[in-house]
């Protein structure tokens, strides 16, 4: 144990007593013990300055999609009226979603106005009842009874045959997509139109 203790601490001395070298070459000296180059360090700051600042920009522009429910991997924000298969974004909170708000992307499905329709069936896997969501008459997906993990879900049921004013229902073809089959539509005004990238 006193041995390994002692190689450690050398090890640290060793890295500790390079450091002013590896400084020097850092800030553009040709190598360890030469002097400075001032020059050399103004023309990395000329590449790393201009990408670090794009970067800086460039960031909150867009928004990673960590699921394989859409079929996108980068989408940024797109201004502009949302139409049917719009990407969307927005913050879910759900406590299916976990304990903190959620900012999940989606597809806008079903609009204001367009026909809603749901049909509940015998789950084929397990018990149970099945939602299938039709909008428009167009099978837009069907929602389990129960979620991978085992956990009963609750399924949206439409009060009237159409979709509210001001309600988007948004989703995806995913079977464990959890989207507005399990907490009904979602209000425009919460909603950001969203354009694939990637």
């Amino acid at each position: 144990m006193l041995l390994l203790t002692w190689r450690a601490g050398n090890r640290v001395w060793r890295e500790l007593k390079d450091l002013p070298l590896r400084a020097a070459v850092a800030l553009g000296a040709a190598g360890p013990g030469q002097p400075p180059r001032p020059g050399q360090l103004f023309k990395a700051y000329g590449i790393v300055l201009p990408i670090g600042l794009f970067a800086w920009w460039a960031m909150p522009q867009i928004t990673l999609v960590m699921t394989p429910s859409i079929d996108a991997w980068v989408v940024h924000r797109s201004p502009g009226p949302i139409r049917h298969g719009d990407l969307v974004s927005f913050l879910l909170s759900d406590p299916l979603a976990g304990p903190k708000p959620v900012n999940v992307t989606k597809y806008a499905l079903c609009l204001p106005g367009d026909w809603i329709m749901m049909i509940e069936k015998p789950a084929t896997v397990g018990r149970g009842w099945t939602g299938w969501y039709y909008c428009n008459g167009r099978l837009m997906g069907v929602a389990k009874p129960l979620s991978r993990s085992g956990k009963a879900l609750d399924r949206w049921r439409p009060e009237n045959p159409h979709i509210p004013d001001g309600m988007i229902f948004v989703g995806s073809r995913h079977p464990d997509g959890y989207d507005s089959r399990y907490y009904g539509p979602v209000s425009i005004a919460r909603l950001t139109r969203m354009e694939k990238l990637l």
